[in-house]
């Protein structure tokens, strides 16, 4: 016989609530935080000192910049994904057979334009004081498949916002050497829903499962920066968040012996994001040409899992995913006074692990080319704009969820494979006082 309805209903909440929760830790930190850094490919980094924006990327480096400056943007993501199903099956309570999954391929999951503001603030308090503000979304991701996507037990909507809030301060030691920190004040939001198998593979309809929270959490950051009139170098280190959703999971259009599951819950649900380490080094290969390089190491193995907690008990759910790293090399040149030009290149390496592959997060290793320009309007106004292409490897996704207890159990099996790139743009406008 099946379970009693206490039971079935812990097991299915605890399997709906964290079969999705994978959106949570795959590549979706968003490297663009400033329009000019786009155009060199994030090669600035910690040592460029050029912008405002360097309140994110090395506040020490706020030293560099003259009186009071404001940069204001957006880059807009143009991506695109595709899944290809490669046999993708389900399981029948009782029985080893396996009934293949139908549907299209969910079309392609994201917006047609994703866009991601930054504003930043600097100002130079004394010859040795600086403070700065910076606003800004560094992770995020929004995609949605068709409702008849044959890896819809998988995913169907996933909507992650995060902005963050970085008052920061720097000091110049020596005319050389300065320091900087700041607190980051981070809000998170997330939506994620993925459809749920009935008991039957003849049923006609599928129940639905949505999971939504938030959160308000705080990190720091710190970093180093030295010059030697040609060569800069900067250190930077920016802490990992941790952050407790707390939300609601709803489960609906479940039928016949499951129908008792159907209903709102109260969830929470831990997200740790990572650790982010920055070395950066600039060099003037002439007066008028710069030559630039940046490493980064992410540290996404503080994220082992994910722990659902709601009126019915905890679950656990294993992610293991792994740190990761990026390198990153661009170069600029000043053709006059109003017009800089500049381009680069980086390799981003997923931190997201074959064995949880997930469609909620469509990720490969990436490479990017860009290119921009910065257009110097007058001495206290300048145009910042860049355009990159993102290359995306493609990856095989083999991810098997589990509903309800034995002998009820269902497993649905999404087999796929994934690719995609993405396109940017974007433009920033500094002004000086």
């Amino acid at each position: 016989m099946f379970p009693s309805r206490p039971i079935s209903r812990f097991l299915l909440v605890a399997g709906a609530v964290t079969a999705p929760m994978p959106a949570f830790a795959g590549g979706f930190y968003l490297q663009e935080q400033s329009p000019i850094e786009i155009g060199r490919a994030l090669s600035g980094g910690a040592a460029a000192g050029d912008d405002p924006s360097t309140i994110y990327f090395n506040p020490a480096a706020m030293t560099q910049l003259h009186g009071v400056q404001i940069s204001a943007g957006a880059s807009a993501l143009l991506a695109t994904a595709h899944q290809t199903n490669r046999g993708s099956y389900r399981s029948i309570p009782g029985s080893t057979a396996r009934v293949p999954i139908s549907g299209s391929d969910g079309g392609n999951p994201f917006e047609s334009v994703i866009p991601v503001p930054s504003f930043y603030a600097t100002a130079q308090v004394t010859d040795r004081l600086w403070v700065g503000l910076g606003v800004n979304a560094p992770f995020g991701l929004k995609l949605e498949y068709d409702d008849d996507f044959f890896g819809r037990y998988d995913s169907l909507y996933t909507d992650l916002k995060t902005y963050n809030i970085q008052p920061s301060a720097a000091y110049k030691l020596t005319d050389r050497l300065s320091i900087g920190g700041g607190v980051d004040v981070q809000y998170v939001k997330a939506t994620l829903t993925n459809a749920l198998p009935q008991l039957s593979p003849l049923a006609t309809t599928d129940g639905f499962a949505s999971l939504k929270g938030d959160d308000w959490s705080i990190g720091w950051n710190a970093g180093i920066f030295y010059t030697t009139g040609d060569t800069n170098f900067g250190a930077h280190y920016r802490s990992g968040v941790s952050h407790k959703l707390a939300g609601t999971q709803s489960i609906s259009g479940l039928t016949g012996l499951l129908a008792g599951a159907n209903g709102d819950f109260d969830a929470t649900a831990p997200l740790n994001l990572p650790d982010i380490a920055t070395i950066s080094m600039m060099h003037k290969l002439t007066p008028n040409l710069r030559a630039m390089v940046t490493g980064k190491w992410y540290n996404w193995s503080r994220f082992k899992g994910i722990a659902v907690t709601s009126a019915t008990g905890t679950t656990n759910k294993e992610l293991d995913y792994k740190d990761s790293y990026s390198v990153s090399v661009g170069g600029e040149y000043d053709v006059s006074p109003a017009l800089t030009l500049r381009a680069g290149t980086m390799f981003d390496r997923s931190p997201t692990n074959p064995q949880h592959l997930t469609t909620r997060v469509p990720d490969g290793d990436r490479v990017w080319l860009t290119s921009g320009a910065t257009f110097n309007i007058s001495p206290a106004a300048a145009l910042n704009v860049s355009y990159a292409h993102t290359f995306v490897e493609k990856a095989n996704i083999i991810r098997p969820d589990s509903y309800y207890p034995s002998p009820a159990t269902v497993t649905a099996t999404t087999l796929a494979q994934t690719s995609g790139n993405a396109d940017q743009v974007a433009a920033s406008m500094t002004v000086r006082f």
